[in-house]
């Protein structure tokens, strides 16, 4: 009897489509399971620094690559850092570069500004911003430079641009009102603070619980003026509790 000849690769295969049907369902969800109780359990995302504020926009990547961003917008974000420090050279690039931007790539401009944390020139282009027709009246233009600036505790330019904003009918929102309040705690200025916190209480937006926790935290040295904003926050806030540290802790008398 002759035996006839199997190609080799035809053999290879063969054998190790044999070897995986001969694993069974039951064997399979065994490795499957014991491998998911071994894992470490991953997030599927993760809050930075216990915020978890979200005014509705669509989000984005967290850093803007250059592919993202027009050239002639690098150009013009190069040359305003460039000349930065000279008041001259930066006007005239401004009127011969960053003028002649389109709309998007002058708001692109602002925006990687101000991821870089180049506040002062992001006020400045903001400005300009501003003076252009196509410009209307944008809460969140004005939210991202204002925190900005507080984040840079540049409060005196925060708040310039905070009146500007109310003076075109902008009302901030809690996020924003969280940041500048916690500016003013910063700078030791709780007497601004409460000013914005008396300009909080009259918002159309409804209260949220985070403005009155960084006050509650950071007046503890000015008992007077936390317990007016402790009676306010149990009022509004009546399931929630406000944790009362002990005065010697913090040297209070």
């Amino acid at each position: 009897m002759s035996i006839r000849q199997v190609p080799i690769t035809k053999l290879f295969i063969y054998l190790v489509s044999a070897k995986h049907l001969s694993r069974t369902p039951a064997a399979a969800a065994a490795r499957f399971s014991s491998a998911s109780s071994t894992a470490p359990f991953i997030p599927i995302f993760q809050l930075g620094n216990g915020r978890g504020y979200h005014d509705g926009r669509p989000r984005g990547p967290l850093w803007r690559g250059k592919k993202m961003i027009g050239k002639e917008a690098l150009f013009a974000i190069q040359g305003v850092k460039r000349f930065k420090d000279d008041e001259e050279k930066l006007d005239k690039f401004v009127k011969t570069h960053v003028l002649r931007l389109l709309k998007m790539d002058m708001i692109a401009v602002l925006n990687e500004l101000e991821r870089q944390e180049e506040v002062s020139l992001a006020v400045k282009i903001f400005n300009v911003i501003r003076k252009e027709d196509w410009y209307t009246p944008d809460v969140y233009l004005y939210k991202d430079l204002i925190i900005a600036l507080a984040r840079r505790r540049k409060m005196e330019e925060a708040m310039k641009l905070w009146e500007s904003m109310r003076k075109e009918d902008l009302f901030p929102d809690s996020q924003t009102f969280s940041e500048v309040i916690s500016g003013f705690l910063r700078d030791g200025s709780p007497a601004d603070a409460m000013n914005l916190y008396e300009e909080m209480k009259k918002s159309p937006y409804p209260p949220e619980q985070m403005p009155f926790r960084i006050l509650l935290k950071g007046l503890l040295p000015h008992p007077l003026l936390r317990n007016r904003v402790k009676q306010d926050f149990e009022e509004i806030f009546p399931e929630q509790r406000v944790y009362d540290p002990p005065e010697e802790i913090f040297g209070l008398s």
